[in-house]
């Protein structure tokens, strides 16, 4: 193994589980689908249980497969488009710093989407193991995971937000 491929496996490893972590919480914790899916219904995005149970499966199936370096710039697609959706409903009007409840952290885990898709998600894992690191990194695991992020939110958005007057940011 080499430096490369360590820090790769450290960074999905650690960005995967959290995004995966994430996501089981919506399921089990707290309010679970349908107290995710009123906070989903207060922010515009409706419908408020569709979405908490798509938002749940995308950060559960995006994180894992980031973990496993499996299909990696699909995960990485999902960091973007994920993080593009909290971003922009949540996020947004709070400016940057996350301290400030901004949009800093969705940053980070998008780039990390988008990074890990570029370089590729090294030796150990199973992209690797199946053929597909070479075939789905450099310009393909950018455009894949980028654009295809980028799109996929961004049609979200455009389909499903409608805040009310007094949710608008």
């Amino acid at each position: 193994m080499t430096a490369l491929d360590a820090g790769a496996l450290l960074l999905r490893l650690i960005a995967g589980l959290t995004m995966a972590a994430h996501g089981y919480q919506k399921f089990f914790s707290g309010g679970r689908i349908p107290g995710t899916a009123r906070w989903f219904d207060s922010i515009g995005m409706r419908p408020g249980r569709f979405h908490a149970v798509v938002a749940a499966s995308s950060e559960i199936a995006a994180g894992l497969m980031l973990t496993l370096g499996l299909l990696t710039p699909i995960a990485g697609a999902g960091f973007v488009g994920l993080m593009l959706v909290a971003a922009w409903t949540v996020h947004r009007a709070n400016g940057f710093f996350s301290v400030n409840s901004g949009w800093e952290y969705n940053l980070a885990l998008a780039v990390i989407g988008i990074s890990v898709s570029t370089t590729g998600p090294g030796d150990w894992s199973l992209d690797r193991v199946l053929g597909l690191s070479d075939p789905l990194s450099g310009l393909t695991g950018f455009l894949i995971s980028a654009v295809g992020g980028l799109v996929a939110g961004a049609a979200l958005l455009m389909i499903f937000f409608r805040p009310t007057p007094a949710e608008s940011r």
